[in-house]
């Protein structure tokens, strides 16, 4: 008897999911209400785990999914096959369903157990709108099925062109290139989608604006199955894009040790050049790939050859600070450590100039030239100097860079830093025994160069550690003359108080004050006029101060001059000419 009853309960139950289920599927929305209100599990199934939002929704059903979805239905709940009710919608065609799942947050990525996306559905029965929908809602057209297909590639075989248009139009939105749909197959790794447009009529060497073949693409990404497809399918792995490049420059540069690999193993040629001279081991090298770069050198890359510039794989490291990439160069080749460019810079000035510390350190113990001169004059240590790079100053030095050591107009290093301003340079330099007062061929030392370019602190640090003030370079021009004529009062100020002499004169018998009368400039010939300067001093041509400032038009330097006492009927053997 109880057995009897449990049965017919049991039977009662399954005969209202049955009626739920089929009234969803009919459209029949009363009944459905009616089941509601009964407190009918909503997201009850059948044996196929098929609920009513899964039935509504193939159906096309759109107010009896929005019941249910208003009512809390699960709207990522899934079938025993993993399809979701979005999956359902999606094969169905059903565009006003789909735009309401997702409006209600169903996972649009979501995966079947097959592997099968909404995307992947709609595209294979062709849909196009609901294609357009997904797409433009966050749909990934890289997720591939289990067999490897993605909506791409299954479009394609089902002959679906205005889908494939709209997925190769998608897949280049963002990009400045819109590429053939082979290039993005190989892009995408999507083997199927190239076997399917390789037996139609696209050429495996189809090229684009860049000249850039699939081959090449495949390479950028490091996509081996597609590559290997397509060399199978007679790709010429030597195909010479724009610049002359190969799909085996692309690969070493951006270090896919495997598509290396595979182009070495079916004959690419591993020392073809770009129009700049670049070889593939300079592309590794600038990147950084050391596997790449030991693979290429295991294989007979050239490792001594240079660019159009000169510029060897380990200059290429060196620019990059790649210490393992320019080790596995000096490993099989040691004295390239000061071959040098068509500038004649080794290594080192290129490690140097970019302030890479780590290969620069590694070159000096492998016995790099540190005094070694560019085309210019300027040793690795000029250049760090100029650059302002502590660290490689320090290095160079401790390995016996010449701190003497003068360019071809005469610049000692301090020169250069203190030109450009490195002030921590500038006292290490001076704390290492660097001349102060060397000078260069036009017979400026460090204190004029950093006048000239008006670096104040550097002055002050010169002087402080005995710079001579009142040397004088061409034309007999000392500091106070520069920094007169450039109107730096800081300068003068220092150079003053350091007691340069106040009417030290040039070639021409201009003293500072005549300068400051020439260019205008009223402060400093107040601060020269309170430091002593002679007010009737007169050049070789015989012209005062007040001479000058009447010529130039600088009439406050004029009334200045007379305030302080210069002569107003002051001449000179030579009648002045207005």
């Amino acid at each position: 008897m109880g057995r009897h009853l449990s049965n017919k309960v049991r039977c009662t139950f399954s005969d209202g999911n049955s009626g739920f289920l089929r009234a969803a599927r009919a459209g029949n929305l009363e009944k459905v209400l009616e089941y509601l209100r009964s407190s009918i599990d909503i997201n009850t199934s059948n044996a196929n785990g098929l609920n009513a939002l899964h039935l509504a929704s193939k159906e096309g059903h759109v107010n009896i999914v929005q019941e249910l979805l208003s009512r809390g239905a699960n709207v990522n709940a899934a079938t025993k096959k993993g399809n979701t009710a979005l999956h359902i919608a999606s094969l169905a065609g059903q565009e006003e369903v789909v735009k309401l799942l997702v409006k209600h947050n169903a996972n649009i990525n979501c995966q079947s157990q097959n592997g099968f996306s909404p995307l992947y559905m709609a595209a294979q029965e062709n849909h196009i709108e609901v294609v357009k929908f997904l797409l433009a809602n966050g749909a990934n057209q890289s997720l591939a099925t289990e067999d490897g297909f993605t909506p791409l590639a299954v479009s394609l075989q089902q002959g679906h062109e205005k889908v494939v248009a709209i997925l190769l139009e998608n897949d280049s939105k963002g990009s400045k290139v819109r590429l053939p749909a082979l290039h993005i197959a190989a892009k995408k790794n999507d083997t199927k989608a190239a076997a399917l447009l390789l037996q139609g009529d696209n050429q495996p060497d189809l090229n684009y604006k860049s000249g850039f073949t699939p081959l090449h693409i495949a390479a950028h990404y490091g996509n081996l199955e597609v590559a290997q497809l397509l060399i199978s399918r007679g790709a010429d792995v030597n195909y010479a894009a724009s610049q002359n490049i190969t799909p085996l420059h692309v690969a070493s540069k951006w270090g896919k040790a495997n598509i290396v690999q595979l182009l070495l193993e079916k004959g690419a040629q591993i020392d073809v050049k770009t129009k700049d001279g670049l070889t593939p081991l300079h592309c590794a090298a600038r990147s950084g790939h050391d596997q790449v770069v030991d693979l290429l050198l295991e294989n007979g890359a050239p490792f001594g050859a240079k660019t159009k510039n000169g510029l060897s794989a380990l200059h290429m490291a060196a620019q990059g600070d790649h210490v393992d990439a320019a080790r596995i160069l000096l490993y099989y080749k040691s004295t390239l450590v000061d071959d040098v460019s068509s500038d004649y810079l080794s290594p080192l000035h290129v490690a140097s100039h970019c302030g890479n510390y780590n290969v620069a350190k590694l070159l000096c113990e492998r016995r790099a030239d540190v005094n070694a001169k560019a085309l210019n004059g300027f040793s690795c240590l000029h250049i760090a100097c100029k650059k302002n790079r502590l660290k490689l100053v320090e290095l160079l030095i401790s390995n016996g860079a010449d701190l003497e050591a003068k360019t071809e107009s005469g610049l000692t290093c301090l020169h250069v830093a203190s030109f450009v301003g490195s002030h921590d340079i500038v006292i290490y330099l001076i704390q290492h025994g660097a001349n102060i007062n060397s000078t260069t061929i036009r017979g400026e030392t460090p204190l004029h160069l950093a006048t000239r370019n008006n670096q104040v602190e550097i002055v002050q640090t010169l002087l402080r550690h005995g710079a001579s003030v009142d040397m004088k370079a061409k034309e007999a021009q000392t500091c106070l003359h520069l920094a007169t004529r450039l109107g730096n009062i800081d300068i003068v100020n220092l150079l003053l108080k350091a007691n340069a002499n106040v009417d030290s004169t040039t070639k021409d018998g201009y003293s500072s004050l005549h300068i400051a009368a020439k260019e205008g400039h009223e402060e400093i010939a107040s601060l020269l006029i309170d430091h002593g300067a002679n007010l009737n001093l007169f050049t070789k041509r015989n012209f005062s101060a007040l001479h000058i400032c009447s010529k130039y038009g600088n009439i406050k330097v004029a009334n200045l001059l007379l305030q302080k006492g210069a002569k107003p009927d002051c001449q000179g053997k030579v009648n002045y000419i207005y």
